[in-house]
C-alpha cells in the first residue's frame, strides 16, 4: 500500500506521462508528513526547471510560498489579492490577517 505523499508523486508521474506541460495541484501536502511535503516541494521545484506550468491550490501558505512566482488569495470564491513573489514581503502583514498565519 503506498502512503500519501507515495500516491500524490505517482498521480503526478502519470500526468506527466501523457505530456502535459500543465500541472493543476490541489492540496498536495494536506495531511502528509514533513518529510514528504518537503519531497513534494523538491519535486515542484524541479518540474519548473523543466518548463512545467504548474497551478496549485493550497491552503498551506509556508509549503506554497517558496514555491510560487504569483500568488492569488480568494475569499468566498473571488479573487481578493494578487502579487508576484518580489511584492511578498510587502504584503505579508496582509497575507497574516487574511490567512491567520
Amino acid at each position: 500500500r503506498l502512503s500519501g505523499g507515495e500516491q500524490q508523486m505517482l498521480a503526478v508521474a502519470r500526468i506527466l506521462r501523457t505530456g502535459a506541460k500543465l500541472l493543476l495541484l490541489d492540496e498536495i501536502s494536506e495531511g502528509l508528513a514533513p518529510v514528504i511535503v518537503h519531497k513534494l516541494a523538491e519535486m515542484v521545484v524541479a518540474l519548473r526547471k523543466q518548463g512545467y506550468t504548474i497551478v496549485m491550490v493550497e491552503q498551506n501558505f509556508r509549503f506554497a510560498a517558496p514555491l510560487a512566482d504569483r500568488f492569488l488569495v480568494m475569499e468566498h470564491g473571488q479573487v481578493i489579492q494578487e502579487f508576484t513573489q518580489s511584492e511578498l514581503p510587502a504584503r505579508m502583514a496582509r497575507l497574516h490577517e487574511y490567512l491567520g498565519v
